[in-house]
Formats: C-alpha cells, sequence, structure tokens
C-alpha cells in the first residue's frame, strides 16, 4: 500500500517537475519568512536542563533570597600598587554608575571595602604585633614621608636611616628591604624605561603584603538572550570606559572581564568563530564527495537544493513547536543535514542503478520509488522515534532538539519523495555506462569464507566495550570546553589558584543567622573544607586584645602621621639634589656594601638623565604613598565590630530581609580534578541538600545528563525494535538492525577510552545523531538482505552508505577545527562513532547474513 501511494507520487512529481519545483521553491520561501520572524534565539544557558530538578528549584530560591549575586560581569583590575588600583576600581565605577540602560548594579564587593576599613582586626594577634613592630621601626621614616610625601621626603628618611647605621644604631642590613626595592626602579628609569611601582605592602610585613594591587567591580548587566554575546554591550562600556579613564596596560593597569557572564559569551564567541572555519570546509567537503558519490553535477545541485528546502522547512516546524532555540537545539541544523543527505544519496544512487539496468527515466523513477519506498519511511521513521526519545528526559536543550530533529526526519522523508524525483526530472542526466555498485567482489568473498571469525572477533570486541562502559572518562566541567586562553577563562583559572577568592565555594541558605552559625561548625569540621564564613565571620574575635594594641601603635604614630606643616611639592632642581646627596650618602656609610654602592649609582644616573627619568622615578616610588599613608591613618582608629554596627551591603550579601542567612563553603581540594569535585559536593549534600553553586551545578548536571541519555536511548532502542518488529513482522530482522548498532556504540566506548576523550555536555550531542544514522545504515542491508541480497558490498547500497557516511562524516570532521575545544570533541567523536558504526555496517551485517544463510540451509 506504501509502496503503491510513495511510488505514484514520485511518478507525478517527476513528470511535472517544473510545477512541483517551483510550488516548493515558493512554499519554501512562506516557510522562510515565518521562520525568520517566529524562531528566536535563546542563549541563556540555564535553561538548558529542567526547572523542576532539585538543584535547579534550591538555585531559584537563592537567586530569589540574593539576586544582586546572580547573572554578574566582573571586571579584576590590576594595578601598578595597591593604591593604584583602589584608585583605579573607584574611578571607573563612578563611571558606570550612571549606565542604567546597560547595568542593574554597579559595585565593589561590600565585604572587599569593609575588609579594607577594619583589615587590622582580622589579623591574628601575632601578625597585628608583628605588624605593629615594623611601624614603630619606621616611625622616623614614617614621619619624614608624612611631611613631605614626595620622592625629597623618601630620600630625607633614607638618609637619617644611613646616618642611625652610621652611628651605630642600626646595620645597613636592616636597610636591606628597603635599598632592594628602590634599586629596581632606579635602574630601570636610568636606562630611560617606565619604572615598576614599589609595594609599600610588602615593606611593612607579610601581613600587610596580603594586599595585593587587585581590585574587583562585580556589575549586574542587562541581558539580551536574543544576541549571540548577551552581555556584549555591558562589556564594550566598562572596556570604553577603563580606556577613557587611563586604567590602560600603557600605564600599568590590567583590566580583564570574567563571571558568567562573560564565560557564556566568549563560549558563544568562540562558537561562532569556530563556525566561521568549519562552515565553509564542510560545504566544499560535501559537495565534493557527492559528487564522487553520484558522478553528476545536476544531481548534486538537486540534493543541494533539496537540503536546503528541507533546512528551511525544519526551521519552520521548530518555530512553530518551540519558538525559541537554546544553545543545543540550534544544532538541528547539523542533525538535519547530516542523516538528511544519507536519505537522499540513498535514493539517487538507487535512482542511477535503476537507470543503468532500465535505460528508461520513467522507469528508473518508479523502480526507485517502489524499491526505496519501505527501507527509506522505515529508516525516517525509526530515526525519529530515536530522536523523539528524547522528549520526557530533564534535559532540555535535547529535548528539544530531538523534538525538531524528529519531525526533520519526517520532512525529509517527505521532500526525497516529492521536491528531489522532480529536481531530478528538471535536471535530466543520461544514464549510467557502467554500474553503480563498487568492485569489491574480493571482499564480499572474504566475508564469506571468515564470516564465523568476523562474528567472534566482532563479538569479543563489544563484550570488551560493554566492560570498558563503568571506566568511561566524563567531564562535564562547561570551562573545560572552551579556550583556555580566552580571557574571561582565563582570568576564571588565575582566580581559582588564590584560595581568598573560593571560586568553587558553595552557598547554603539557612532559616536564621543562628542556624548559619550550627551548619557552619558542622562544616567547620570536615577536612574537606577550607574555610567557612557567615555574617558572624564579620565579627573579629579576641577584639578587645587588638584595639589595645591599635591603640598603642595610634598614639605613637598618629602624631607623627598627621604633620602640622607638610612641605611644598619639590621642584625639578630639588629632586635632583636630593638624589645626588642621597647617594653620596650611601657611598660614605656603606662603601662596601654592594647594594648601598648599587643603588648609589643608579641615583646618581637617574640625576644625570633628566627632569623625564627623575619624575618617571618619582612616580614609581611615591606614587601610591598618600593614599597608603591615609590608609593606614583611618586603620589605626579602628572601633570594635559589633553586629549591629555593620554595613547595610555587607548584612544584605549575608542575609535577606526576612531573616535567613547565608552559609558559604570553600573546598580544600583542586575542584578542577573531577572526583574531587564529586567528593566534596556528595559530602556538602549529605549535609545540606539545598546547597548551590558552580561544583553543585557542574556535578549535578553531569549526573542529569548522563539519565537522561541512557533512559532515552534504553527507549529509544526498544521503541526502534518495536517499530521494526511490527514494520518488518520478523523478529529477527528488528535484532539484526539494533544489535549493529549497539555494538557500534560499545565500539565507540572503546575508542573514548583508548584516546582518552572524555564525554562532555558537547560531544553527548553526537549519540542521537549515531542512533539516526546507525538505524538508517542498518535498514538498508536488512531489506537487502530479505529481497535475497548476497554480495552486499557490491551493491548500490554500500556505495550509499559509504559516501553517505563520508559526506556526513567529513561535515563533521570540520568540527574538529574549532576553536571551541566542545565543539572540536563533538566533532571528533561524531566522526569516530560514525566510522565505527559504518564499519559494523558493512563488515559484521554481510558475515552475520552469510552465518543465518548457513543455518536457514538445511
Amino acid at each position: 500500500m506504501l509502496s503503491r501511494i510513495l511510488s505514484a507520487t514520485v511518478d507525478w512529481c517527476w513528470r511535472h517537475s517544473r510545477l512541483v519545483v517551483a510550488l516548493s521553491l515558493l512554499i519554501t520561501a512562506g516557510l522562510g519568512a515565518y521562520a525568520g520572524t517566529h524562531l528566536a534565539l535563546d542563549t541563556d544557558e540555564s535553561k538548558m536542563l529542567s526547572p523542576n530538578l532539585p538543584f535547579r528549584q534550591a538555585e531559584r530560591t537563592y537567586d530569589k533570597a540574593f539576586p544582586q549575586n546572580a547573572d554578574l560581569l566582573v571586571a579584576v583590575i590590576d594595578g601598578p600598587t595597591s593604591a593604584e588600583a583602589e584608585n583605579a576600581v573607584n574611578r571607573l565605577r563612578d563611571r558606570l554608575a550612571g549606565r542604567d540602560d546597560l547595568f542593574h548594579s554597579v559595585r565593589r564587593p561590600p565585604e572587599d571595602v569593609f575588609f579594607r576599613s577594619h583589615g587590622l582586626l582580622y589579623l591574628s594577634s601575632d601578625e597585628l604585633t608583628e605588624l605593629s613592630d615594623r611601624l614603630i621601626q619606621a616611625q622616623p621614616m614614617l614621619g619624614s614621608l608624612a611631611r613631605d610625601p614626595s620622592l625629597r621626603g623618601m630620600l630625607a628618611a633614607i638618609s637619617m636611616a644611613l646616618e642611625g647605621v652610621a652611628h651605630g644604631q642600626a646595620t645597613i642590613n636592616d636597610l636591606a628591604p628597603m635599598l632592594s626595592q628602590m634599586d629596581g626602579p632606579a635602574a630601570e628609569a636610568a636606562q630611560g624605561r617606565d619604572p615598576a611601582a614599589l609595594s609599600w605592602q610588602s615593606l611593612m610585613g607579610d601581613a600587610a603584603a596580603h594586599d595585593r594591587p587587585r581590585r574587583f567591580l562585580i556589575t549586574q548587566p542587562r541581558l539580551s538572550y536574543g544576541d549571540l554575546e548577551a552581555g556584549g554591550p555591558a562589556s564594550a562600556a566598562i572596556r570604553d570606559a577603563a580606556r577613557d579613564l587611563g586604567i590602560t596596560p600603557q600605564n600599568g593597569y590590567q583590566i580583564r572581564l570574567t563571571g558568567q557572564v562573560a564565560l557564556a559569551d566568549a563560549n558563544f564567541a568562540t562558537v561562532a568563530a569556530g563556525v566561521e572555519i568549519s562552515a565553509p570546509l564542510s560545504f566544499l567537503a560535501v559537495t565534493m564527495l557527492l559528487f564522487f558519490a553520484v558522478r553528476s553535477l545536476r544531481v548534486v545541485g538537486a540534493i543541494l537544493v533539496s537540503l536546503l528546502v528541507g533546512l528551511v522547512a525544519t526551521g519552520a516546524f521548530a518555530a512553530a513547536t518551540v519558538g525559541t532555540l537554546n544553545p543545543i537545539s540550534v544544532a538541528f541544523a547539523v542533525m538535519f543535514v547530516g542523516i538528511a543527505v544519507d536519505f537522499a544519496i540513498q535514493f539517487v544512487v538507487r535512482y542511477r542503478d535503476e537507470h543503468h539496468r532500465l535505460g528508461d527515466e520513467g522507469r528508473s523513477m518508479v523502480a526507485t520509488a517502489h524499491g526505496m519506498a519501505g527501507p527509506l519511511s522505515l529508516a525516517a521513521l525509526a530515526t525519529a522515534i530515536g530522536f523523539l526519545s528524547f522528549l520526557p528526559t530533564a534535559y532540555t536543550g535535547v529535548s528539544q532538539l530531538g523534538l525538531i530533529a524528529g519531525g526533520g526526519m519526517i520532512i525529509a522523508l517527505i521532500v526525497d519523495f516529492t521536491l528531489l524525483p522532480a529536481l531530478l526530472g528538471l535536471f535530466r542526466t543520461p544514464a549510467e555506462k557502467d554500474s553503480v555498485g563498487l568492485p569489491l567482489g574480493p571482499a564480499d568473498r572474504w566475508l564469506a569464507r571468515h564470516a564465523g571469525m568476523v562474528v567472534g572477533a566482532a563479538g569479543a570486541l563489544a563484550v570488551a566495550g560493554l566492560l570498558s562502559l563503568p571506566f568511561l572518562p566524563l567531564d562535564f566541567n562547561p570551562l573545560h570546553l572552551q579556550d583556555p586562553k580566552d580571557e574571561a577563562v582565563a582570568t576564571f583559572l588565575d582566580l581559582t589558584q588564590d584560595p581568598d577568592n573560593a571560586s568553587y565555594a558553595v552557598d547554603i541558605l539557612t532559616p536564621s543567622r543562628e542556624d548559619a552559625q550550627a551548619l557552619a561548625r558542622r562544616f567547620d569540621a570536615l577536612p574537606e573544607v577550607a574555610r567557612v564564613m557567615t555574617v558572624d565571620s564579620f565579627l573579629p574575635d579576641h577584639q578587645d586584645d587588638k584595639i589595645a594594641i591599635l591603640a598603642d601603635l595610634a598614639s605613637l604614630l598618629g602624631p607623627t602621621l598627621s604633620p602640622s606643616a607638610p612641605l611644598p611639592a619639590p621642584s625639578p632642581p630639588d629632586l635632583a639634589d636630593a638624589l645626588t646627596a642621597c647617594a653620596e650618602k650611601l657611598e660614605s656609610v656603606a662603601a662596601t656594601d654592594p647594594r648601598a654602592t648599587g643603588l648609589a649609582a643608579h641615583l646618581r644616573a637617574v640625576a644625570k638623565a633628566g627632569p623625564a627619568s627623575v619624575a618617571s622615578l618619582q612616580k614609581a616610588l611615591t606614587g601610591g604613598l598618600v593614599d597608603q599613608l591615609a590608609t593606614l591613618r583611618r586603620m589605626l582608629t579602628v572601633t570594635p565590630v559589633v553586629f549591629a554596627d555593620l554595613p547595610a551591603d555587607v548584612l544584605r550579601e549575608w542575609m535577606t530581609p526576612d531573616g535567613r542567612a547565608r552559609v558559604q563553603v570553600a573546598p580544600k581540594d583542586n575542584m578542577d580534578d573531577r572526583a574531587r569535585m564529586i567528593h566534596f559536593v556528595k559530602t556538602v549534600r549529605a549535609i545540606a541538600p539545598n546547597a548551590v553553586g558552580t561544583a553543585i551545578a557542574v556535578e549535578q548536571s553531569g549526573t542529569v545528563v548522563i539519565h537522561a541519555f541512557g533512559q532515552a536511548g534504553i527507549s529509544a532502542l526498544l521503541a526502534i525494535a518495536l517499530l521494526l518488529g511490527v514494520m518488518l513482522r520478523r523478529g529477527l530482522d528488528a535484532v539484526l538492525v539494533v544489535l549493529p548498532l549497539v555494538m557500534g556504540a560499545l565500539y565507540t566506548a572503546i575508542g573514548l577510552k583508548l584516546f582518552n576523550i572524555p564525554i562532555n555536555f558537547a560531544n553527548i550531542i553526537a549519540l542521537p545523531l549515531l542512533l539516526g544514522i546507525g538505524v538508517a545504515f542498518n535498514i538498508y542491508y536488512v531489506v537487502n538482505w530479505r529481497h535475497g541480497v548476497t554480495d552486499h558490498l557490491q551493491s548500490p547500497t554500500t556505495r550509499a552508505v559509504l559516501f553517505s557516511a563520508l559526506t556526513t562524516g567529513s561535515a563533521f570532521g570540520s568540527l574538529a577545527a574549532s576553536p571551541h575545544l566542545g565543539t572540536a570533541s563533538m566533532g571528533l567523536l561524531l566522526f569516530m562513532s560514525l566510522a565505527l558504526s559504518v564499519l559494523t555496517t558493512v563488515v559484521v551485517m554481510p558475515s552475520l547474513f552469510t552465518l543465518l544463510n548457513r543455518w536457514k540451509r538445511p
């Protein structure tokens, strides 16, 4: 019945080719217009998984409690000195604060600002005592610098200290840290280069040196998920503002963007760049292989036009069914072309074979329709069922892809039995002079003689693949899909090296402050935890002892740091004289010390080099001095920190208005190691199932994806087997279609393990495509066998299968050239799995047929 209907349809379309082609193009134009106006792109990666998953629900609850921490774009500013970095981040914040069109908020981390104001209270008593002793020793120098915060004042302080050395009150070694810090910038200035800035923090000991010249600006941009880079305008605004403010490498600054928004934008930008590379390569390779498959440019044109029409129609189907494409479902185009080209090649090769045998075009077309109606229809239905099996899974991205690709298979079938025959009728080609099949008679005979050995070896290899499944490499960290050299990724990886940043920390929302403290105590006891923070972490311990130390220090240094009559700024001649005088002092007091004489020589050279070199040295040595002295004065006058006095923005970072409190748990181990991440997540979730964070999302997402593909794969195999059993009416035929499919998948598992290719969010999409193509190939061979074909490798079907695989494989192989590591791994896995699937089809299946024929013969 189906064969007669499709034969009649193909015959009519072939005879009315001009009308069918014209109507098809007209309909395609309408469908294209509909898809163009109704199909949108949503790059929001949070929608890739079902919102009903427990960990996704916990994320939504947390984001509602602390909405200021969702969808962040973070600017990381590294300056020449801590003071200059502080000044730069404040200027950038003030510049961006008025851009309400681009940002919901622009702020510095409240905890960062608070710690910088009260930081001395958070040092241990020993650290604070050590810092106090250093500052007391440096009191004369601090007084000189406070009275004259210039290069002249600094050199005067050095000269004063050298007087102490000359009178035996100190040694030159006591000045060694300062002399070493000054010598580097002085040497560079003497050679006419811009000198590196002096780190005043390092001169005050380890506790003060902890204040790195790095600052963070946190922005919450207004995102446009319809654009490829949702945060692109906000990122551009930050860079433009930084450039206008002089926060540039030329001035000693480095500004980098990272955070959820920057990482997502970088991901899609790299994918787009990969498409620009792979698309031309793919088109060229596909066109060339199509020509070798069908040996006619006209027929190649017919296939390409039919593919384009089918793709547009599938896009319209996507617009009508889902409306919005996500980052995974947008791959429906790859899926459609990869399988639809096989359908087209099968039809065309069969037509060329019939034309070679029969000579008459009309009879050849009808014979082609009659012969391909069953195999192509069954292949399209089985493939569609395979894709649709992903619909009920929690992996929303692939669920949408399954729906669109499943519909696309039916569309491809319709196009191949309507438009493609019409195009072949329009582009008339002469009959083939030679047989369409491949000259593989020796291979057919070899397989017939060694069928038992081939099947036995294939079975043993499949068992090995089955045993390797528990050991498959898995990597569901989305960062590992991106180019590690990209700024957003490299910056994030850089931040993960600093334990203070807690990049992989997890957060737990508790009912109250008391509950947060109780939970923190439980986590504090775990060996897997490096640090636990709550709002109470902002209340320093042993405050009375520390404030007493600071009070004594303030009484000693207070008058020193606040002189009544600061000196006016020195002139260039004053600075030159001060350089020469300090050099003379160094040479007279420490003539045998190479550190002193080396610095003296450099100071003289700077003085002789002229005002420009002198000014650059003054900027390097004292550029952040005024701000540093002001910060020191402020930090010496702190008062006890009590809960009621915590700033509102700090409280809002850790508590909600209704009293719920946040607990942050930072891991001790390296979360780049998947096994350690899984262990940490399981440990945390055993205590707090509602924990959220990057580590939780990565581990839970991987679990969901594996479960989704396992569920869909089993469902697809069962559904396809049932369909084949009903349509072919023989259980053995269904087994023969499904068994090589499973074997090809197991061989792919061996390849993954052998070449250490981890399964990730990107390349796992290869599995449904492997399912679709593998089912189609196997159906063609089983139908041939049922119709009495014995020389399978010489049949036109094998030619079509091989060239279809080469065409699809070349398209996928071009993806391996993408700079996006996820796309590249997807191309590699697609190519490998396709090659193994085809090898199973053309080698194992004929051997199975040979054995079955022998067993049936008695």
